[in-house]
C-alpha cells in the first residue's frame, strides 16, 4: 500500500518542545488538507478531549525559537501563538475531524512516532551496551570505544565551497 504522505515529510514536521515530540497545528492542517482555523475550531469545540499533555499553546519565547529553527516565518498573519499536539493529541484529532483523510493521515503519523521511538530506544540500547563493554575490558580498548562513540555522533553539515577561480596577488 502506497503511503499518502512520505514518512520523511512527517518526520520533518515533528519538533521537540517542552520535552515532548509535537506537531504544529498549521502542519497538521496542511497534512489533513484543511485550513488551520478549521482544525483549531474543531479542537476548541471538543476542548475536553485535549488536556495539557495532549495539546498546548506555545508561549512567545517558544514561537521565536521555533521560527529561528525553521528560518522563515510561515505565521506572518496569525493573531495567536500556534497550538502544538503531542502524539496522543494527534491521535485524538482524527476523532474530532471525522474525515477519511484525517484517519489515513493519523495512521501514518502514529507509525512515524513509533518509528522515531524505536530509533531512540535502539540508540540508547547501543550506548548502554557500549558502556558495559567498556567497563568489562581494560584500558587498552579505550581507544576503540572512543572511536566507536565518535562514529555514533551525527556529522556537522559540510560548508559549501565557493565556485569560481581564485585570483593570484598582482
Amino acid at each position: 500500500m502506497e503511503a499518502l504522505i512520505p514518512v520523511e515529510v512527517i518526520e520533518r514536521k515533528i519538533y521537540l518542545i517542552r520535552g515532548h515530540k509535537v506537531m504544529l497545528d498549521e502542519d497538521l492542517a496542511e497534512l489533513y488538507n484543511v485550513a488551520t482555523r478549521v482544525l483549531v475550531q474543531a479542537v476548541k469545540r471538543n476542548i475536553d478531549r485535549f488536556p495539557d499533555d495532549f495539546m498546548f499553546q506555545l508561549n512567545d519565547q517558544e514561537v521565536r525559537v521555533l521560527r529561528s529553527q525553521i528560518v522563515t516565518s510561515r505565521w506572518g498573519g496569525r493573531r495567536y501563538a500556534p497550538f502544538v499536539f503531542t502524539e496522543q493529541g494527534v491521535a485524538m484529532l482524527s476523532s474530532v475531524l471525522r474525515s477519511d483523510r484525517a484517519v489515513e493521515v493519523n495512521i501514518q503519523i502514529m507509525r512515524t512516532f513509533v518509528k522515531l521511538r524505536e530509533m531512540i530506544a535502539s540508540h540508547k540500547d547501543l550506548a548502554e551496551r557500549l558502556d558495559e563493554l567498556e567497563k568489562k575490558y581494560d584500558a587498552q580498548f579505550r581507544v576503540v570505544f572512543e572511536a566507536i562513540r565518535q562514529l555514533m555522533i551525527q556529522p556537522e553539515p559540510k560548508k559549501k565551497r565557493r565556485i569560481g577561480f581564485l585570483r593570484g596577488e598582482d
